[in-house]
């Protein structure tokens, strides 16, 4: 059986936490603690309990996905709801259930940026943070700030000519530390012409991306 709450209150999970980048209120990039859904499951075992799961719950309509009757337009034109997820917690004989938004990072998750990963993510939250509420395990990571745990990779503010200029930035370190385009093209398992030309793939991208969104604004 699981330990008692204030026991598990008391186990120092950060050594088993990942980090992820977030931004604090000041808009300053940081790195913050969080806690995989695997990893709490094992924990779980480790101290105690005999059968711990979580499965998502699902509606009427058979999706796993909850969301608001009301539907949201930016400027764009482009669309997006109030999304939620909620899951089912078994462990031992406690059974509950924990709802969780799917979040991207502090904007709204629009249609357009909807996945099946990003479902995921918000019901693997879900259900370590029910964890923390209930039990007890990892809730000091709450203690401070929960902004920043929650936060999920924006993919609005990636930049494919910032992508771009990386790459190429580090195609001409390796070069200035003496490697041929030739070798670096074999490392990547490839021809040289071939990953030279990989590069023009970023104004092709580029190029359809202002066409979705142009499509997406009519």
């Amino acid at each position: 059986m699981l330990k008692p709450y204030a026991e598990m209150r008391k186990i120092d999970v950060l050594p088993f936490c990942e980090m992820r980048e977030a931004k604090d209120d000041k808009g300053k990039k940081i790195e913050v603690p969080y806690l995989n859904w695997a990893k709490c499951i094992d924990l779980l075992y480790q101290n105690g309990a005999e059968k711990a799961y979580f499965e998502p719950v699902t509606g009427e309509n058979g999706s796993s996905l909850i969301m608001s009757d009301g539907i949201f337009v930016d400027k764009n034109g482009i669309t997006n709801r109030c999304y939620e997820v909620r899951v089912r917690i078994v462990i031992d004989e406690l059974e509950f259930e924990s709802q969780f938004p799917l979040m991207n990072g502090s904007n709204p998750v629009k249609d357009n940026s909807l996945t099946q990963q990003r479902l995921w993510n918000a019901q693997t939250r879900a259900f370590v943070k029910g964890v923390a509420l209930r039990t007890g395990l990892g809730f000091n990571l709450w203690l401070n700030d929960d902004t920043g745990i929650e936060q999920e990779d924006d993919l609005n503010k990636h930049s494919l000519k910032a992508i771009k200029e990386r790459m190429e930035q580090e195609m001409t370190a390796c070069i200035n530390k003496g490697h041929s385009v030739s070798d670096i093209a074999k490392v990547c398992g490839m021809e040289e012409d071939v990953l030279r030309s990989k590069f023009s793939y970023f104004a092709e991208l580029s190029r359809i991306e202002k066409q979705l969104l142009g499509i997406l604004s009519q």
